[in-house]
């Protein structure tokens, strides 16, 4: 799992005042929406005792932890300790990591790393979502498996005539003829020719004629966001697979889908089943692979042509885990016993501050802080 990207966390529209308890990268997080409108993102860890902030309360702007009282701010800073007697300070640890918030395109974005702000690499940009002639869906599942097995399966165009063939592909035509892939820092692209079978039901209706092959752009935005581009003969339908990671074999999928046909409210439910049918005839090929996670070394798998955006993404990957971005998993063996402990990202507030960040060791993660190194 790569840490120091803007992860999509949660549907704007499920962010409410109420605390709501957020699962990434293995680390949980609490998250609220503020009286001014903003988000917050805080470690889903009381520095105290471990309490879970996210079955705590609202204090005005504040969370205040279930076990102990103890009040936080946005910036994760503790401002008050009920059992502490009047006039006695609150300690300088008494904090935990916040993480900056960002809302765009119908979601909740967070910056989970602890690189300053001119160094974070991008938010996917999401243009359809401004594009009043494309009307968007949402939609979301959990996968049991590995988060980049659901991303490599995806952009894998040489999949659909068998996993798809009663929807998307033609056993009869599965050949992927070469296609180029353009690549740039973080993100990667190619169109690839298919052959589907032909429309049923409410696309039948605008499918006065037929096109033959379909152009379907297959995209990778780092870390973990797959876009597919299907130019169908009657509009463009676009999906943008948001691919959190729970656990090492567990992933959260929020999909949202655009189109431009059938823009109308009532399409909504139509255009979900379609959804729907295409991932449900994914997850049985995904949570059957093995090994379940990708192989760090290219050649662990065989490869052809018809892979390159995959290979594209994996070399990519394997820069970023040489500069040191790649989290680990963090359980712990004592004797035959597994010890799970706390796992906590280090925030930037860490970095921006060395002396506090040298104090600052979280007792249940017992390790010292020591900050990623950049990306020059």
């Amino acid at each position: 799992m790569l840490k120091n990207f803007w992860y999509a966390i949660e549907f704007s529209h499920e962010v409410e005042r109420r605390p709501r308890k957020v699962t990434c990268l293995g680390q949980d997080f609490v998250i609220w929406r503020r009286r001014d409108g903003s988000v917050a993102c805080l470690s889903d860890l009381c520095v105290h005792r471990g309490g879970a902030l996210s079955m705590g309360e609202m204090v005005e702007d504040r969370i205040a932890c279930p076990y102990h009282g103890w009040e936080y701010e946005a910036d994760g800073a503790c401002v008050r300790i009920p059992a502490n007697p009047p006039g006695r300070g609150i300690p300088k640890k008494a904090r935990v990591d916040a993480y900056p918030v960002q809302e765009k395109y119908g979601l909740v974005w967070a910056y989970l790393g602890d690189l300053p702000e001119e160094q974070r690499p991008p938010i996917p940009h999401v243009p359809e979502h401004a594009d009043p002639s494309f009307r968007p869906v949402y939609w979301q599942t959990v996968l049991e498996a590995n988060y980049e097995r659901a991303m490599e399966n995806a952009i894998d165009a040489a999949h659909t005539p068998f996993v798809h063939r009663t929807i998307m592909g033609n056993p009869d035509k599965p050949e992927i003829p070469d296609y180029e892939v353009h690549q740039s820092e973080w993100h990667a692209q190619a169109d690839v020719l298919l052959h589907p079978p032909a429309s049923k039901g409410l696309w039948r209706m605008l499918s006065r004629k037929r096109v033959e092959p379909v152009v379907v752009t297959n995209s990778w935005y780092l870390p973990n966001v797959v876009k597919l581009h299907i130019r169908l003969a009657f509009g463009d339908l676009i999906m943008y697979d948001h691919n959190i990671p729970l656990s090492q074999n567990r992933t959260l999928v929020k999909l949202v889908g655009y189109r431009n046909f059938f823009t109308g409210k009532w399409a909504d439910r139509n255009a979900i089943k379609r959804i729907v049918r295409i991932f449900e005839q994914d997850r049985r090929v995904v949570e059957s692979q093995r090994p379940e996670l990708l192989p760090f070394d290219l050649a662990a798998e065989l490869h052809l042509r018809s892979d390159a955006t995959q290979i594209a993404y994996r070399r990519r990957r394997q820069e970023l885990i040489d500069q040191g971005w790649w989290l680990g998993d963090d359980d712990k063996v004592m004797g035959d016993v597994p010890r799970r402990e706390a796992t906590v990202i280090a925030s930037p507030a860490r970095r921006d501050n060395p002396e506090l960040a040298r104090a600052w060791v979280h007792k249940t993660r017992g390790e010292t802080y020591e900050p990623a190194r950049s990306a020059e």
